[in-house]
């Protein structure tokens, strides 16, 4: 079994105090990577030698580290996630890259994303929005009916969870010219809207997250795909155009 070698890269990444600070691109050198360990395992080492040099660490966001929470985002090279398609930041390995690489950091930029620190964005826009009406309500009297005994079409059963799959990363949004969350939205109204379960609050639920997707600043689809291109769940651009069906029947009722 062939074995990952180490190399040495430069990095070029985007240092910011806090939110009022203006922040800039600051260089570091860091040599015997080993190509086998993941982006994030080489932003800790990197840390690791920021420390022992007495010097601040960068701060970025990560939890399970397995492609399933979505805090890892990061803008590398100029692409939400990195090189790789299909792939979060933290599933993301040093073997793509070479030695002697520059490699450029930098944090989602939309102005519903906020920087915190570094490479830390405040992503709580999407929590408010999923907060207005991405859920169902249960009835929990004790005659409350199994979610597997709903007889449901296979195709459409295939499609919410297809929808349901997004992590709600931001990169549709950092990926989008218009930093328009309206993959991200669309995704949570259609893993909803193919369900009985989500029909009684149809109505309601597409209007209010519509409504608060727009107070949070983000901007409007205009088809440019980028979104679909870079979520790295792959969600597609159908559920925009379900969202936009769910919205139209909604108004007008």
């Amino acid at each position: 079994m062939a074995t990952g070698k180490n190399i040495n890269i430069k990095l070029k990444i985007w240092r910011q105090k806090n939110a009022k600070d203006k922040g800039k691109i600051v260089d570091y050198k860091l040599d015997n990577v080993s190509t086998d360990s993941s982006f994030l395992e080489m932003l800790d080492q990197l840390n690791e030698q920021l420390i022992n040099q007495q010097q601040e660490p960068v701060a970025f966001d990560h939890d399970c580290r397995e492609g399933i929470c979505g805090m890892c985002s990061l803008y590398i090279n100029g692409r939400a996630h990195g090189p790789d398609t299909g792939t979060t930041t933290c599933q993301l390995h040093m073997r793509k890259f070479n030695d002697g690489d520059t490699i450029f950091i930098e944090p989602w930029r939309s102005k519903a994303f906020p920087v915190v620190k570094d490479l830390v964005v405040d992503r709580s826009a999407f929590d408010r929005i999923q907060q207005a009406g991405g859920f169902v309500s249960v009835n929990t009297s004790g005659r409350t009916i199994d979610a597997n005994a709903t007889p449901i079409p296979k195709e459409d059963a295939d499609k919410a969870f297809m929808a349901a799959a997004c992590i709600g990363c931001g990169a549709c949004v950092a990926s989008c010219k218009n930093g328009s969350a309206m993959l991200f939205v669309g995704a949570k109204v259609s893993q909803y809207a193919l369900l009985p379960q989500g029909k009684v609050e149809a109505t309601q639920r597409v209007l209010n997250m519509v409504r608060q997707m727009d107070e949070e600043g983000f901007g409007n689809c205009t088809n440019t795909g980028a979104c679909e291109v870079e979520c790295p769940k792959g969600i597609s651009l159908e559920n925009i155009a379900r969202m936009n069906r769910e919205y139209l029947v909604a108004s007008l009722k």
